[in-house]
């Protein structure tokens, strides 16, 4: 595998116009494309590894106290160059008739939390006596995160019984899951009263979206980790061996993920907006690159190594198999002629151009390695992720105006036919029992008339058809004034047709609608690998799946893990003793 170090001075990349021609607006937040996204540079485990590599933060144990079972509290304390934390977790006994991933789930095999500063005794105390409990603690506003999360059981008793005997678990059983453990729910910003995001704008370590999260999951898979040794040590003695280096890079943390996500990127337009514009300008910065041989060797080094990453990948969802048969043979084919045909193009825009008939799958595999061959100009982007949320429309605008930003950037809306029952044939609500967002057929279950107000499409088609009879030269004050029931959705309109991207272009009630798409891009922006579909509102994912260790962390790309090849180490994988 070719390796490439990415400096860690960035060069100093202005950022582009993004591209008016083939990757326009209407390309790029098409739904289905979305849905199609892949982990990058610019993904937040990515951009925070290299943090950590690049400030030289350090961890270490503060506190082991499990029993011979692996019950009780361990803590980890983590430096930065700015401050202090600590990971908490509480390790708990749990039925296997208990295990469950529903938020209304009660309890959990692991609980934790990242802690702002010291730990006190009386914290500690506290933090023993809520951070199990979840929502339903009352929990210190010094935790910044708080999470849970449950054990694979098959993959953790099979880790711990091989290591247990001296052995290393079967790769086969592994790669079905690629986790210890899975979070059920990582809570940031202040929810049920902990740390709240903004006091952190000023904090070097956690300014950015989603990073204190990431971290946090980061930590939970070095605990996992050595969680499994811990145990097989216990039940093994001195005949237990530890977990291969290679196998630990290659087991990441699971996440179970389900409609949940999706209202959160139709709630927040402008941070959806941020997070793709960033990322599409630091895939331009590639584009307008010359092709060079050496680029063009690491690059077909990354599409090989995709190719077997999707050939490793193990799902029940036959729609995820034949995408990623379809990624293996249309990338096969790609790779054995493209030392044959780079030369026809000059540069990486125009070789991704002509890659348009693969399906969007492989384009998005070919745009996730593409922004790997410079991490100089690729990694000039990567802070730029929080965003300003308001909405708003200025003064002394007339409805023309308006009516001009529709017709402009919302014709995927204003072309929908809402009398047909199709395009309104789910509704989006919240169910009390559950505590999740639900979806129901309209007309054909309860709940419509409390329907969330999701229906983005919806709300911009019957905006615009008040618009076209309204005198064009009115005020739009004095429209709003007279029909305040336009008022939000005509923000939006403004503000989002003025941004670069603007709205996903979706209209969530349509009966075809896959909310998967929406899931697998705001995944995709995390870091996420290995998407696993249960159904088409639920997934499992793995992230740092293939990630550098703690202790080695690195700024090199890892990019698609792969099974470890250990056949050649003495005495094969199985019978090979590591202490």
């Amino acid at each position: 595998m070719n390796m490439i170090h990415a400096n860690n001075e960035s060069i100093n990349v202005k950022p582009p116009q993004l591209s008016t021609d083939f990757r326009t607006r209407d390309v790029i937040m098409n739904a289905e494309r979305l849905g199609a996204m892949h982990q990058t540079r610019v993904s937040f485990v990515r951009t925070l590894l290299r943090k950590i590599d690049r400030e030289q933060w350090t961890l270490s144990t503060h506190l082991w106290d499990l029993d011979e079972q692996g019950y009780g509290t361990v803590i980890y304390r983590l430096n930065t160059p700015e401050h202090l934390y600590h990971l908490v977790v509480f390790c708990n006994e749990l039925a296997d008739e208990e295990r469950n991933d529903r938020v209304i789930a009660q309890k959990w095999d692991v609980t934790f939390g990242l802690v702002f500063g010291e730990i006190s005794e009386e914290l500690l105390d506290n933090l023993q006596a809520n951070v199990p409990l979840q929502e339903a603690g009352r929990n210190s506003n010094m935790v910044m995160v708080l999470a849970r999360a449950n054990k694979s059981v098959r993959v953790f008793d099979h880790i711990v019984s091989s290591l247990a005997i001296g052995q290393q678990p079967d790769l086969d059983i592994l790669a079905q899951v690629g986790y210890i453990l899975r979070t059920t729910a990582v809570y940031g910003n202040g929810k049920f009263g902990i740390y709240d995001f903004k006091p952190l704008d000023h904090s070097e370590d956690f300014n950015q979206s989603f990073r204190a999260q990431m971290c946090a999951v980061y930590l939970l898979r070095e605990f996992s980790l050595d969680w499994v040794d811990y145990l097989a040590k216990q039940k093994g003695g001195s005949n237990a061996a530890v977990l291969h280096p290679e196998i630990k890079r290659y087991l990441g943390v699971g996440n179970a993920t389900g409609l949940g996500m999706a209202p959160y990127l139709i709630n927040h337009p402008c941070v959806v907006d941020q997070w793709l514009t960033t990322r599409e300008e630091a895939l331009h910065v590639t584009l307008i690159c010359q092709i060079e041989p050496k680029k063009t060797a690491y690059f077909a080094s990354l599409i090989e190594r995709a190719i077997q990453h999707f050939s490793e990948i193990v799902t029940i969802n036959e729609q995820q198999i034949k995408l990623n048969e379809a990624v293996v043979a249309e990338l096969a084919v790609l790779q054995n002629t493209l030392m044959a045909t780079i030369n026809h193009y000059s540069t990486w825009a125009e070789f991704l151009q002509a890659h348009h008939h693969l399906s969007l799958e492989s384009q998005e595999v070919i745009i996730s390695c593409l922004m790997e061959l410079y991490p100089e100009r690729v990694d000039a982007f990567q802070e730029k992720i929080n965003a300003d949320e308001t909405l708003s429309l200025p003064k002394g605008k007339v409805i023309q105006d308006l009516i001009d930003v529709l017709e402009r950037h919302y014709q995927w809306a204003i072309n929908i036919d809402f009398s047909q029952p199709d395009n309104s044939h789910w509704f989006w609500y919240r169910s009390v029992d559950k505590e999740e967002p639900r979806m129901g057929v309209r007309g054909q279950e309860p709940g419509a008339d409390r329907e969330l107000a999701l229906d983005i499409a919806r709300q911009a088609n019957k905006l615009y058809l008040a618009l076209k009879p309204t005198d064009p030269q009115q005020l739009i004050s004095e429209f709003i004034l007279n029909q305040p029931k336009y008022r939000s959705i005509a923000r939006r309109v403004w503000t989002m047709g003025h941004k670069p991207l603007g709205d996903i272009q979706m209209n969530v009630l349509h009966k075809t609608a896959l909310p998967m798409h929406l899931l697998r891009c705001k995944l995709s922006m995390f870091g996420a690998t290995k998407f696993d579909p249960r159904s088409d509102r639920w997934v499992r994912i793995t992230l740092f799946q293939g990630a550098p260790l703690f202790a080695e962390v690195h700024s090199d790309e890892w990019l698609f893990p792969l099974l470890p090849d250990l056949s050649k180490e003495q005495g094969g994988l199985t019978h090979d003793r590591i202490a």
